[in-house]
């Protein structure tokens, strides 16, 4: 059986760039608005749909934390459109993320290309179209999400389960947490 053990990593623009945005207030300089009493930090990502009639919706996802170490069996993309996570709780989270296979035409998640970044309670995520993602990963307490969704007709859901032959998971002994 070959084991994979996922230690969490910082989440940074650069290191999550291959799989969509991290949205978080940096160092872009915010616009002035509302008389001068809000800054706003614009454009932070994308929301992308994928055709005529599909539209932007707003959802809150209620997640109970993972028990760790925790096993890893599937991930899911969404294939026509991105799909964003902006915590509400003030807790820190987890995002696990993968690859495609190369050469692979249908398109399923390379298990060697997986990577588990520590999301900080004020920084959210916003998978672009097509990247395979682990359902939302919460640490410590139940937490609330913001989810920007893509709303349409159409399947926008593709999950896909792990060789059984496979042993993945998560390992917070000595991960990189801040």
């Amino acid at each position: 059986m070959a084991v994979l053990s996922l230690k969490p990593e910082p989440l940074t623009a650069e290191a999550f760039s291959p799989f969509g945005q991290v949205l978080e207030i940096s160092d872009q300089q915010p616009l002035l608005i509302n008389d001068g009493n809000t800054l706003r930090y614009d454009s932070l990502a994308p929301v992308e749909l994928s055709g005529p009639d599909d539209y932007g919706v707003m959802n809150l996802f209620r997640a109970r934390p993972r028990d760790l170490p925790m096993p890893i069996k599937m991930v899911e993309r969404h294939p026509l459109g991105s799909q964003a996570f902006i915590p509400l709780s003030g807790e820190p989270y987890l995002v696990l993320v993968a690859l495609p296979k190369a050469g692979e035409s249908d398109n399923i998640p390379d298990p060697e290309s997986l990577r588990l970044f520590f999301a900080r309670q004020d920084q959210g995520v916003n998978y672009a179209r097509n990247t395979w993602h682990h359902p939302v990963l919460g640490l410590n307490k139940t937490c609330d999400f913001l989810v920007v969704d893509r709303k349409g007709p159409g399947s926008n859901c593709i999950e896909h389960y792990f060789d059984e032959s496979l042993e993945i998971s998560i390992d917070m002994n000595e991960a990189a947490t801040s």
